[in-house]
């Protein structure tokens, strides 16, 4: 996993294997013919920690493996086993998902030989590398999170074959779907391969979301059963409709967990570079998942590049998100925009035009980082998220708070331009839906006694004091949603939507749905509201018109007006009012306004281009004649 090490290469007289695994004894490449039989070939170590072979006569197709013999000592960060047999960290494709099993976390000398329940490593014949082209997504635009399998498991157009695959994305009706929202860019979540935590098992739930990676390389056979060239094949088509294509990578931790976790990859052959340690040797745990990846080792920078550029080569990506992304750029000292693997990124010539999303929170210290990537980044913004919601809630003083985020957040990001990710939801978190009607998670399905998850949502339950007609709750809840999604397209800078918020997709109050690889989690599309729908089109079609709507400066007083329901400018003490839910902003060039009543009765705004009346709680755009 240094400079040497790579992906399996075909050479004219077999493949040669290169690993990185510095503290290792003995290493042995591991052969398996089509009945589970092994053929172990020693490995030779070439200097740099590096071991490799050519293994003559083997070719594109053969399954392969890895052991590693050395110090087996867990307490001091060292877990080598020969009985373990290893995933290749640079492997690019794996012959079947990886499915937890206690053997694989077995002591050394007290589980059995894990080669019958480990996935096997595919050699394969790259793709041709496609040709570098500029991103298609452009700050400003929509980014829909989607789920891979969750979006159209329940799909009625696409083809049961399909249903819950990579392939399904380049069907024309979830193109359509995708075209009439305008969306710039799908953010698919995780597709590399991972494994179950080893809890859920005994619940009867498996990982559901990936956020668990083995692999880095290797697509997972559940999402994509043909491999990178159906990732290339949906990526074409939407980029054929003007789509773009971001993946959501996690390089923070990986699946084998805390000192009592699997035994599968990294952890077997290099634990040392590749894992932040404590002194004495035990695992630093800044991702809540057990282990932290050591980002800034050059073993792991070598091997996060080279994971980053296969994806742009192979598949034409236009950029990457990065969960828990404070990792990325944690040295030891904290975090550090200028981090070697950050600067890295920017400075390598397939990676430096693509574009960079930063998760920018992680649990350790000094984990909260919004605003402080380098200038190039985007971030998600979960102050936006939260003063948004509670600004809708009803809470008191928000108004401020409310104006500033629809104007792109320059308290956070104040050099102008705007790199702020705007969304209200995402897939770790209340749906829209759930967020106007759950004033508290409900993730008892998920067998932790409702633990899990956020417990401060800042949602409501628009029950409608006093009413007891069903529909009278659902149009209040569906009124709040258009004023959610209202806000969402009206806010300058970059904006996210998950995907089925558009249309009232609910988790039945599940705020941490994980472990959901059911009907909880997957979207029904017979269901949904198509009224809100309509409404979520529209409101695609207004800020794709509109260039004051998606342009990424923050706005200024020099761009805008701030006025009241009269047209007068907001005073100083009507900021500061605890009960002001109204305000107009008006963009001073284009005239178009936006007109905000948060109050619970209608309002009248008066504007020199006519009157607009606007619902409770609803936002009215007004746009003088062209």
């Amino acid at each position: 996993m240094s400079i040497g090490a790579r992906p399996p290469q075909v050479t004219a007289s077999g493949t040669m294997f290169r690993v990185h695994a510095p503290d290792a004894s003995a290493l042995w490449l591991c052969l398996f013919d089509a009945h589970g039989g092994e053929t172990r070939v020693p490995m030779r170590q070439e200097g740099d920690g590096v071991w490799q072979v050519e293994a003559a006569g083997v070719g594109v197709g053969a399954r392969y493996g890895l052991r590693a013999d050395g110090p087996y000592d867990p307490p001091a960060g060292l877990w080598f086993d020969p009985d373990k047999l290893l995933l290749d960290p640079y492997a690019t494709a794996i012959d079947r998902a990886f499915i937890y099993d206690p053997a694989l976390a077995a002591p050394r000398g007290a589980g059995p030989d894990t080669a019958p329940i480990m996935p096997k490593g595919v050699v394969e014949a790259q793709l041709p590398s496609v040709a570098h082209r500029s991103p298609l997504f452009r700050p400003g635009g929509l980014i829909y999170e989607l789920h891979v399998r969750g979006f159209t498991m329940r799909h009625p157009e696409v083809p049961p074959a399909q249903r819950g695959t990579i392939a399904a994305l380049g069907h024309p009706a979830v193109i359509a779907h995708l075209k009439a929202l305008h969306v710039s860019a799908v953010e698919l979540m995780p597709l590399t391969a991972w494994i179950d935590e080893r809890h859920l098992g005994p619940l009867g739930l498996t990982n559901y979301w990936g956020y668990n990676p083995v692999s880095w390389f290797a697509i997972d056979p559940r999402l994509a059963p043909g491999g990178m060239a159906e990732l290339r094949q949906a990526v074409d088509a939407l980029h054929e409709a003007g789509i773009g294509v971001i993946l959501d990578m996690v390089y923070n931790h990986d699946g084998e967990s805390d000192r009592d976790g699997p035994t599968l990859s990294l952890r077997g052959l290099d634990p040392r570079s590749a894992f932040r340690h404590a002194a004495g040797g035990s695992l630093i745990n800044d991702t809540g998942t057990g282990n932290s990846i050591a980002c800034n080792a050059p073993a792991m920078r070598a091997l996060i590049l080279a994971s980053l550029r296969h994806f742009v080569q192979q598949a034409s990506v236009d950029g990457f998100r990065f969960d828990l992304g404070p990792a990325l750029g944690r040295l030891d000292h904290g975090f550090d925009p200028r981090a070697p693997l950050l600067e890295e990124m920017r400075a390598d010539p397939v990676l430096a035009d693509r574009i960079l999303i930063a998760e920018p929170w992680d649990i350790g210290p000094g984990g909260y980082q919004l605003g402080h990537f380098p200038d190039s980044w985007l971030e998600w913004n979960d102050r936006y998220r939260d003063d948004m919601r509670r600004f809708w809630r009803g809470d008191a003083g928000t108004i401020g708070a409310f104006a500033t985020r629809l104007a792109g957040s320059s308290d956070i990001f104040p050099n102008g331009r705007t790199r702020t990710v705007n969304f209200l939801a995402a897939h770790d978190g209340f749906t829209l839906a759930d967020l106007t009607a759950y004033a508290a998670r409900h993730n008892e399905a998920n067998g932790e006694q409702n633990r899990d998850g956020h417990g401060e949502n800042y949602s409501w339950n628009n029950g409608v004091e006093g009413a007891s007609d069903d529909s009278v709750i659902r149009a209040a809840r569906q009124r709040d949603m258009r004023a959610l999604l209202t806000t969402l397209f009206c806010s300058r800078g970059t904006i996210m939507l998950c995907a089925g918020d558009e249309f009232g997709r609910s988790q039945q109050g599940n705020n941490n749905a994980y472990a959901q690889d059911n009907a909880i989690s997957w979207i029904d599309w017979e269901g949904r509201d198509q009224a809100l729908e309509a409404e979520a089109f529209a409101l695609a079609a207004l800020r794709a018109d509109e260039a004051d709507l998606h342009g990424i400066t923050a706005l200024t007083d020099d761009d805008v007006d701030w006025l009241d329901e009269t047209d007068s400018p907001l005073t100083v003490a009507q900021w500061e009012e605890p009960e002001r839910r109204r305000l107009v902003l008006r963009y001073r060039a284009s005239g178009l306004a936006i007109c905000v009543n948060g109050a619970s009765e209608a309002c009248r705004f008066s504007l020199p281009h006519g009157d607009v009346d606007v619902a409770a709680r609803s936002i009215g755009v007004s746009r003088p004649e062209r």
